[in-house]
């Protein structure tokens, strides 16, 4: 199997985003779901978005399905090495890069510590994340501050009314 053929998948918009950043309870499977699993799903999400690639286009890159980079990206299913190696290949960055950001074995960091950082990354390369940072960028430090005192005080409104964060 050539690695990524991605002849006549066509790069897309990124519209295929996947509502996985919202924060809801995890199902009982999504609880068995190993962190660093889970992080190199992330990763590969984040790197075929960055890629302007859908999960389809990927998949058929590397030989396996759209549902198939699904259950990979959201750590359901384990990554082989060997496939880890190919979606590397196609997406132009060593295996390592799918590692980066966790903690070390045996510093005493968590992994819960390093998935909650992996959701705000995950959330900033999606579309919304992107015009929400361009936005934030256009205007003076001034005008951030206060957006960043409103974004507070709607999120602790949020929290004490017990409202989980849903997307739109």
């Amino acid at each position: 199997m050539p690695f990524c053929d991605l002849k006549g998948a066509g790069m897309s918009d990124i519209t295929d985003f996947e509502s996985s950043f919202t924060r809801q309870r995890p199902s009982p499977s999504d609880a068995r779901i190993h962190p660093v699993d889970r992080h190199v799903g992330q990763q590969i999400r984040i790197l075929r978005i960055q890629a302007n690639l859908s999960q389809n286009e990927l998949g058929k890159g590397v030989g396996v399905s759209f549902q198939q980079m699904q259950k990979y990206e959201s750590g359901k299913n384990r990554v082989s090495a060997s496939m880890l190696y190919e979606i590397g290949s196609c997406l132009h960055v060593p295996v390592a890069r799918f590692f980066e950001g966790l903690p070390e074995p045996g510093s005493g960091v968590p992994h819960q510590e390093a998935a909650e950082i992996d959701e705000r990354i995950a959330y900033l390369s999606t579309a919304d994340g992107r015009r929400l940072i361009e936005g934030i960028l256009r205007l003076s430090p001034r005008i951030r501050n206060r957006v960043l005192s409103i974004v507070g005080i709607l999120a602790e409104e949020q929290e004490q009314a017990g409202e989980q964060t849903a997307e739109a």
